[in-house]
């Protein structure tokens, strides 16, 4: 087997399809690939002030550079990372470190916020003290809090998230599964269904690229040498919804691409279809925009505090 485009050896067969790419061909239509989704959805925009959210991770390591290259010859747009800390030793701190060396590397300004800063603890005492707490459902209400409440106070434009096609496809289905077409409404390559100064809009340049393709392009360009899951990631409702559409997908290719592609012909449809205006509130403890009095964060924070 050679690779379709220039006979040399392979490196990935790509998702949904016989085609087998050798590096250099598969680098070239991977940064293609996101540069259309930031072209077709309007992902970047003149005078943009575009935070990144990062973790050091495969996938926003692989969007902040992209992201850098698209735009570092541009003088009108800004680009800051911003990184959560929540306090998992052996993980995050390693993850911070090397995020750390690649933005020196690149000159990319980096700004770190942390769990026990905010909310007192950091994660793995919260878990410790509080031992019927769910960790991803604690973890995703605390970090999107600060991601959002960081990027009004930079100014932030939009807010650009390494989510990939697997992570929407799994999205998509937990929403199905738990009757949530709310939250579904605001998903897709560039969030939210309504304007409001609240929220800073999120943008996904990852979307149409499976992980399989994301791992695989941050180990050729030499991001990350190991990879590493969050040590909660198996008691998570998404790892089972994620292992569930690889068995389909194992059985059926074309699974993941079937589900984002359907979804996105009935996207409008959902959207025009639900009002939010009336649903959003303001907590009323810290001012953040949320569907009830008080929002989630705010009662997390009340229950670990106790």
């Amino acid at each position: 087997m050679v690779c379709k485009k220039c006979s040399e050896t392979p490196v990935i067969k790509l998702p949904n399809s016989n085609i087998s790419l050798c590096k250099s061909c598969f680098v070239r239509y991977f940064e293609k690939k996101v540069l259309k989704t930031v072209r077709n959805y309007n992902l970047v925009e003149d005078n943009d002030y575009i935070g990144v959210a990062v973790s050091g991770g495969k996938d926003s390591t692989t969007l902040l550079y992209l992201l850098h290259k698209i735009t570092k010859n541009r003088k009108d747009i800004k680009l800051t990372a911003i990184a959560i800390d929540e306090g998992i030793e052996g993980y995050r701190d390693i993850s911070l470190a090397n995020l750390k060396k690649f933005c020196d590397r690149y000159k990319i300004i980096l700004k770190v916020f942390s769990y026990k800063d905010a909310f007192g603890k950091p994660l793995d005492e919260i878990l410790k003290i509080n031992k019927d707490v769910v960790p991803c459902s604690i973890c995703g209400v605390f970090r999107r809090y600060l991601l959002n409440k960081h990027s009004k106070d930079f100014g932030f434009t939009k807010l650009a998230t390494g989510h990939n096609l697997d992570d929407e496809s799994q999205t998509i289905l937990m929403n199905f599964f738990r009757r949530n077409i709310k939250a579904s409404a605001r998903l897709g390559p560039i969030t939210g269904v309504i304007n409001d100064s609240r929220f800073i809009r999120r943008i996904k340049p990852l979307y149409f690229l499976t992980e399989k393709e994301v791992t695989t392009y941050s180990y050729i360009k030499g991001f990350i040498d190991k990879y590493m899951e969050c040590p909660h990631d198996s008691d998570s409702y998404r790892a089972q919804v994620r292992d569930m559409i690889n068995d389909f997908e194992a059985k059926y290719p074309g699974t993941k691409h079937s589900v984002i592609s359907s979804f996105l012909e009935f996207l409008p449809l959902i959207r025009k279809n639900i009002e939010y205006k009336d649903n959003i509130k303001s907590c009323s403890i810290c001012g953040e925009p949320s569907s009830k009095e008080v929002c989630q964060a705010c009662k997390y924070f009340e229950s670990i505090t106790k």
